[in-house]
């Protein structure tokens, strides 16, 4: 015969000051887990956001990033006469040779990272259908200008529309803001190819994105890119190629992780002593359930299933805590390419349900111990220290 769960319930009202305190504490244990795990997950559909389904992105092999590879020109040329790569309207492949380069930045509140610049061949742009212009114009090819994404130019200096960026000796002026929607390309800025490598003295190109004729093509320009002599490049799906680099959200993970442990270990202690407590002052209730038959094994569960109960209702308020951060705009350091990297928390539904399994392990923890002191209370003894 089990004690009713309704007897817990209504024990966890009548001690409303300690409930309140131990509730609070697991839900910032809770919130912290939380938030720390939206960031990660933030991280990741940023990266699996970007991509076309047809595009194939290619970097000289060995290479970790696109900033990271140099490809000889004429290697990097010859992509546009591979077969399997598609048309535009006028007839040229849609093959975008383009060179990357960092640039260190002030941020607009304090500190500096590197930003990436991104230099775009003729048909980079259109390769790019998730990208589109919300302010000024394009930037034109020759004359270094920048259009800037509005998530940079929210975040760092001299980034704005009309600003002159300065970067050693070379001066871009800022033409236009672009909007990425969620993608990594929300935290590039965008000019020319031909402008990077006159003002930053790169010959060498980054990388080679491609668009397949068809999705049957797709494998062709793969293999044609990875296998041709002339290149043999390290090609994948650009879709896949971004979906690798979500380990830049591993960091993060696991720092997030030993601070949720750390204060994982706080909040089963507060449970605990919360626990204690009651079995302490409880000792009558025991021995008269004791008294009416019920088992130590129901009494110990009894005890066990109120201090969950306790970090269920922590979780839930730790986890409704949060969720305001959901779908807020935020930088750090991409740990895969060292350059900044913008996102959004994203708190869903999933990472909701595993913050409130978080506390619930954590009462599970910390009530076992009470629980059994409780079931092994003598009821004469009991009856008698009260």
């Amino acid at each position: 015969m089990l004690v009713p769960v309704k007897y817990n319930v209504r024990n966890l009202l009548v001690r409303r000051t300690s409930t309140l305190l131990t509730v609070f504490g697991i839900g910032v244990s809770v919130a912290v887990f939380v938030a720390v795990m939206a960031l990660v997950e933030g991280i990741r559909l940023t990266f699996v956001a970007t991509g076309e389904p047809l595009n194939v992105l290619a970097i000289r092999n060995g290479a970790q990033s696109e900033t990271g590879s140099l490809i000889e020109p004429a290697s990097a040329l010859a992509a546009r006469t591979i077969p399997g790569v598609g048309r535009g309207p006028d007839g040229e492949p849609l093959v975008s040779v383009e060179r990357m380069v960092y640039v260190q930045q002030p941020r607009l509140e304090s500190g500096s990272s590197n930003v990436v610049m991104r230099g775009l061949g003729s048909t980079g742009r259109a390769l790019r259908p998730v990208v589109h212009l919300t302010a000024g114009r394009w930037y034109v090819p020759g004359r270094r200008e920048l259009t800037v994404s509005r998530t940079i130019a929210a975040r760092f200096r001299d980034t704005s529309l009309g600003d002159e960026l300065v970067s050693g000796r070379a001066h871009f002026r800022v033409v236009g803001i672009f909007d990425a929607g969620r993608s990594a390309y929300a935290s590039e800025m965008w000019t020319g190819a031909e402008d990077i490598s006159s003002a930053f003295e790169r010959i060498n190109y980054s990388n080679i994105l491609a668009r397949a004729a068809d999705q049957g093509s797709v494998r062709t320009v793969i293999d044609a890119l990875s296998e041709d002599p002339r290149m043999k490049f390290d090609a994948r799906g650009e879709r896949a190629f971004y979906a690798e680099q979500t380990k830049a959200a591993t960091p993060v993970q696991i720092l997030g992780n030993i601070i949720a442990i750390v204060m994982a270990v706080g909040s089963a202690f507060a449970a605990m002593n919360t626990m204690y407590a009651a079995v302490a002052s409880r000792g009558r209730e025991v021995a008269v359930l004791r008294a009416l038959g019920f088992t130590r094994a129901a009494i110990a569960l009894s005890f066990v299933t109120e201090a969950v109960l306790l970090s269920i209702a922590g979780g839930i308020v730790g986890g409704v805590g949060v969720v305001p951060l959901n779908g807020l705009s935020t930088g750090t350091t991409n740990w895969y390419t060292f350059s900044e990297m913008n996102f959004h928390f994203a708190v869903t539904a999933p990472l909701f349900a595993r913050g409130v399994l978080f506390a619930a392990i954590m009462g599970l923890a910390g009530g076992i111990l009470p629980a059994l002191r409780a079931s092994r209370m003598s009821p004469a003894t009991a009856m008698r220290a009260l």
